[in-house]
């Protein structure tokens, strides 16, 4: 069969609902500077689904830091890959500061997040080493997993007897391979807003030998007492062996860091492929970073504006019923019971009846039957937007008991 022919029957789980979902549930396009009220299809509304977790994105000094590194060095410097041409004083700064931060002793600069923790999987294993895995990991440490030729174990969600077991499995065979264990997990799961548990995790350590690498792309800069990430939160820094950060997130950037002991760290500069191959994060964006990093550090109150507004969010949805799933952080789920034309429908009616855009999620990401609505918290979020936001939710929910979404009465065309 010709390639083409074959993708244009089978054009994924996701891209057979291209043809009437485009534009408005998957690549919909928000307009206007990033904020919580927004435009979308001409209209403005209140969005819960950019992960702009502090409000960095739009804060004057971090627009001053882009438009001044722009304007000082131009989008094309440095030009090469860090290990050729393309190392500066910014990025070692920039690594330098943010190894103190989440207290590790050195760290290195990713170009992005998902290729970042990829390629820290590819670099740091061979065949001969075993990985066991949270069975809820991000797409990125799965396609991570999906290049390494050793073997893997999967332990279910946040359940230690379960990893204990999958590390039994693992001790048995680097015993014949001559091979080492990588536990990989989570810092905050993106979609249930669980914590992962890494002290539980480091201690198992007493009984097994691994490294535990943890990407806490949505715990950086939120969790713990300085934002320095969930193993600050869980007050167990050292026994976290590799920290994976993004700055996409709380950032409201691009690219990411891993931070580990000099040795390690080293071993990522010299054989990462990803990075000895590309070329090295823009000027613009490594002085905007360090400006970034600054006021993430300096100013605790945008992280307890952000806590502020998750945690009267989730209280108003509790109180009335909505059921969030094990979320211990600031993302907030919003499980409720349906299929995928009384989802389609309900978002709709919430973003043209209520102006109030949020992401939808369903099978086969979430089981069948269920409906997640995800809210993310900001910083610039605001009570009124809160208040707003629970009377509407309890509106949908009962339209939905009631069978008000059973037909085909809203379409997006």
């Amino acid at each position: 069969m010709d390639i083409f022919e074959k993708i244009a029957k089978h054009m994924g789980p996701l891209g057979q609902h291209q043809k009437w979902s485009h534009g408005y549930f998957s690549f919909p396009k928000l307009e206007g500077a990033i904020a919580p009220h927004m435009n979308f299809r001409g209209k403005e509304h209140l969005v819960w689904s950019l992960n702009n977790y502090l409000g960095l994105a739009n804060h004057p000094e971090v627009r001053e830091a882009d438009s001044k590194g722009a304007a000082d060095f131009g989008m094309a410097y440095p030009m090469g890959a860090r290990m050729m041409s393309g190392n500066s004083k910014y990025h070692e700064q920039l690594e330098q500061e943010l190894a103190e931060f989440v207290g590790k002793p050195d760290a290195f600069l990713l170009n992005y997040g998902y290729q970042g923790m990829l390629s820290i999987i590819d670099c740091l294993v061979d065949r001969n080493d075993v990985i066991v895995y949270d069975g809820e990991c991000h797409a990125c440490i799965i396609d991570g997993l999906r290049l390494h030729l050793g073997k893997r174990f999967v332990y279910k969600h946040n359940d230690i007897e379960s990893a204990r077991k999958q590390l039994e499995r693992a001790t048995k065979l680097v015993e014949s391979s001559g091979g080492g264990i990588l536990v990989i997990t989570e810092g905050v799961f993106g979609m249930s807003g669980a914590q992962g548990k890494l002290k539980e995790i480091i201690e198992l350590k007493k009984d097994f030998n691994f490294r535990l690498l943890i990407d806490d792309a949505h715990g950086f800069g939120t969790m713990g007492k300085t934002g320095a990430g969930t193993h600050e939160e869980q007050d167990c820094i050292e026994g976290v062996d590799i920290y994976f950060g993004t700055f996409a997130k709380s950032m409201a950037g691009i690219g990411a860091f891993v931070a580990s002991s000099e040795e390690i760290t080293n071993f990522f500069r010299y054989n990462m492929r990803s990075q000895t191959f590309a070329k090295a994060l823009p000027m613009p964006m490594v002085i905007g970073l360090l400006k970034r990093l600054e006021l993430l550090k300096n100013n605790p109150e945008l992280r307890e504006k952000l806590w502020n507004i998750a945690t009267t969010l989730q209280k108003g949805l509790r109180a009335r019923g909505f059921d969030l799933g094990i979320t211990n952080t600031m993302v907030t789920p919003v499980f409720l019971k349906g299929e995928l034309l009384q989802a389609t429908a309900l978002t709709m009616d919430l973003r043209e009846n209520y102006s109030i855009f949020c992401s939808i999620v369903v099978y086969p990401v979430i089981p069948k039957g269920l409906i997640e609505l995800r809210l993310i918290p900001t910083a610039m979020h605001t009570l009124e937007d809160v208040e707003r936001t629970l009377e509407a939710f309890s509106e949908v929910a009962d339209k939905l008991k009631s069978g008000y979404y059973n037909d085909n009465k809203f379409s997006p065309e």
